[in-house]
């Protein structure tokens, strides 16, 4: 098979899509029917099925956040202490506003509560964007120390207590069109808008090549600096909004909230082919990881809810992470390989038509 029909047939798949989206799609449909066939009581009740939308709402848009900052090769380990912080941030403004008696309508509250949140992750964001590509400081360093930084903005706002929202914030977190919640809805429209982004757009090209290589990024006169401040604004954004939709679905909001969901976000994103080196993978696979992690924590439940116990979900989600990233590390060091031994039938080539 030569190069170009090697070419025409993969164009025969949208850039969106690649053969490890695929393979994530038949893999969710294949552990989604075993459940369902194992236990159809439970896992095919409404109930179930509902609470699993919500859960993977909130996991859904903090991956998108990680996976954008992997894309470059970067990380932000900051996410869940954004989220907090947007909830914890709008809860507060939610209280003083009705404590105040400005007479707003409750559904503007939830408006100006949605938008402070967004703010907060747009501003976290921004912060996290400075630090990397302005001053220079590595992303893991970085964002390690504003989640440190975060958790105590939010723990001294709330003294360390819980806070809660309003009845009309949670009336639209847990409400639902067609029987699919609203936090489920708002996750795919934004995961499908991000992927049109990074694949039809200028923004999705400087990014890919900047996270595949970021010295030729620079030659080719991106600015490099300006393309990192927008990935950790967006990425904080998404955080933000993750938190926003956990305070309108659980209506409260504390710095403690998803202590393992950074975890769980970086696994989402490597499973989903997005690679920790940077400049490979696409969102869909993003959408699909989310969905088949949460039927795996589901059927974790089913057989854990006996002992009630998190420890071996847990080690599960490490165990997989591990192996998800091993996989990955062998796949990558044999493309590295086939590349290095193409380069090198390149350059003998060249050579013996110089000579």
């Amino acid at each position: 098979m030569t190069t170009t029909d090697r070419s025409r047939r993969a164009s025969v798949l949208p850039d969106f899509i690649d053969t490890h989206v695929i393979v994530l799609f038949f893999a969710a449909v294949a552990v989604f029917a075993a459940l369902g066939f194992a236990r159809p009581d439970i896992f095919l009740s409404a109930q179930n099925l509902q609470s699993m939308l919500l859960q993977i709402s909130v996991i859904g848009l903090l991956s998108l956040a990680v996976a954008l900052t992997l894309l470059t090769g970067g990380i932000d380990l900051s996410i869940n202490a954004v989220a907090n912080l947007a909830s914890i941030v709008a809860a507060s403004f939610l209280s003083a506003s009705v404590g105040s008696n400005l007479g707003l309508p409750p559904e503007l509250l939830a408006v100006f509560a949605l938008v402070v949140g967004l703010v907060v992750g747009l501003l976290c964001g921004l912060f996290n964007g400075f630090l990397i590509a302005v001053l220079g400081y590595s992303p893991i360093l970085a964002t390690l120390g504003t989640m440190t930084l975060f958790i105590g903005f939010g723990t001294v706002i709330t003294g360390g207590s819980t806070l809660f929202g309003i009845a009309s914030l949670a009336n639209i977190g847990r409400g639902a069109f067609l029987g699919i919640p609203f936090p489920a809805i708002v996750f795919v429209l934004i995961a499908l808008g991000l992927a049109a982004m990074l694949h039809g757009r200028r923004l999705g090209f400087n990014l890919y090549l900047y996270g595949a290589n970021p010295t030729a990024a620079r030659y080719s006169g991106i600015n490099t600096r300006k393309l990192l401040l927008i990935v950790y604004a967006i990425s904080g954004a998404l955080s933000g909004l993750a938190g926003i939709v956990n305070l309108s679905v659980t209506n409260s909001a504390n710095v403690d909230f998803g202590s393992s969901y950074v975890l769980l976000a970086i696994l989402v994103s490597v499973l989903g082919g997005i690679s920790p080196l940077g400049g490979v993978g696409k969102i869909l696979g993003v959408i699909f990881s989310v969905i088949i992690l949460q039927l795996l924590s589901t059927g974790l439940n089913l057989i854990l809810q006996a002992s009630g116990s998190n420890f071996l979900r847990d080690f599960a989600w490490g165990l997989t992470l591990i192996l998800v990233l091993a996989i990955g590390r062998v796949q990558f060091g044999s493309l590295q390989k086939l590349f290095s031994r193409h380069s090198g039938t390149v350059e003998k080539g060249e050579a013996n038509g110089k000579g």
